[in-house]
Order: structure tokens, then C-alpha cells, then sequence
């Protein structure tokens, strides 16, 4: 767990960075009322993706930069919980969102948190199944299996099986509940991983993925 000291001590530098030139470094820039979330432009290629760090990034944006009323997005996702995260801030402040450019799994998550939703010419929303590394799974058992208790890896497998239905439900229950088609969440499960299916604007529109504020 990240000490409880390490996030006002990041967001002050970036505050200050986002108070005297509208921007924080990388993929945070400030234009007007509208904050570009861009994860192509990060400083460095491990941080090309939605990243945990990217929460207290844009909460002190945000806090800075109190007339913002859209995050215009571009990204091709990266980690799910912050993803999950960074979208209930997005709610939370009520704001709009635009792509511009392309917005892809963990993205749409941040996408779908918009009041009103929109995609500039060109642009494109891509759906695929969600995916674990092996490495990243291997990494996860053996710092979990003792305090879980999870004595063998087949143990550690029934619980992803339901661990994964679980994520699922609640997946499919948040974009239904962003106004989403049922049927049309149902089928961006439908592409595995590493693939994209990348629906029409009419689509998307007929679905209620773009759509105007409520």
C-alpha cells in the first residue's frame, strides 16, 4: 500500500507546475476549461498508459485549475483499477469528456464517466476483453497466497475464476449504468485481448456511448 505521505508530497510539485503554466508535465496539459489527459505524451515509456500515478496527478490538476469542465482524452488504456479510479473522479467533478484521437479499454471506463460524451472527427473507441500477464498473475500469487491463504496455485485459480465473474458484473453494470445498451456492453466482450473492435460513430451513438449531457 503507498504511504498516506507520498500523495500530498507529489501533488505539490505538480500543483505548483499546473498553478503557473496551466499544464503538468507529460501527459496532463491544461488548455482553457478543458484538460487534456493525453498517456502518449508521458515522460517516459514505462508511463505511456493509464497508470496509478495518474490519479493524484489529475485531482491536483483539477483542484488547480477549478474552471476545467472536459477532459478530452487520448490513450490506448493501461491498468483497470485506475482507470475505475480516475472515472469516478471524473464524475465526481462532473465534468465532459471528449476522445481525440483513440480511447481504448481501460480509457473507455474514464470515457463512460462523462456527463455528456463525444468523439472528434477521426477518432476512435475500441472494446476488448479485459487481460492478466502471466508474470503479472505469478507476481500476484506469490505476494498474496500466505495472507489469503491460498496453499496451492489451483486454490489461487478457483478464486480467479470467481474473482472474475465478479470484476465482469460489475464491469457490464457500470456501463449499463452510464446508460449504455445492455446488449451492446454484452458485445464488447465479445474481442479478445490484443485485438479491438472499434464501432461506428452511429454505433456508438444508437448505443449510448456518445451521447449529450443529461
Amino acid at each position: 500500500m503507498k504511504s498516506l505521505l507520498f500523495l500530498p508530497l507529489l501533488c505539490l510539485p505538480l500543483a505548483a507546475a499546473a498553478k503557473e503554466k496551466g499544464a503538468v508535465p507529460g501527459k496532463f496539459t491544461v488548455e482553457g476549461t478543458v484538460l487534456i489527459y493525453d498517456t502518449g505524451k508521458a515522460v517516459r515509456d514505462s508511463d505511456a498508459e493509464i497508470t496509478d500515478d495518474d490519479i493524484p496527478r489529475l485531482r491536483a490538476v483539477l483542484q488547480e485549475n477549478p474552471d476545467v469542465t472536459e477532459i478530452r482524452l487520448n490513450s490506448s488504456g493501461g491498468s483497470v483499477w485506475a482507470g475505475s479510479e480516475i472515472a469516478w473522479v471524473v464524475m465526481d467533478y462532473g465534468l465532459d469528456t471528449v476522445v481525440a484521437g483513440e480511447c481504448i479499454s481501460a480509457c473507455v471506463d474514464i470515457f463512460l464517466a462523462g456527463r455528456a460524451r463525444r468523439m472528434t472527427l477521426g477518432s476512435k473507441v475500441g472494446f476488448h476483453q479485459r487481460h492478466w500477464a502471466p508474470s503479472s498473475v505469478e507476481h500476484y500469487y506469490n505476494s498474496w497466497h500466505e495472507e489469503e491463504g491460498w496453499d496451492t496455485p489451483f486454490e489461487f485459480g478457483s478464486w480467479i475464476y470467481a474473482d472474475t465473474q465478479t470484476e465482469i458484473y460489475e464491469h457490464l453494470s457500470y456501463m449499463v449504468g452510464r446508460g449504455v445498451d445492455p446488449g451492446f456492453a454484452i458485445e464488447t466482450l465479445r474481442v479478445k485481448s490484443g485485438d479491438e473492435w472499434y464501432p461506428s460513430r452511429l454505433e456508438l451513438t444508437a448505443a449510448g456511448v456518445l451521447r449529450d449531457a443529461e
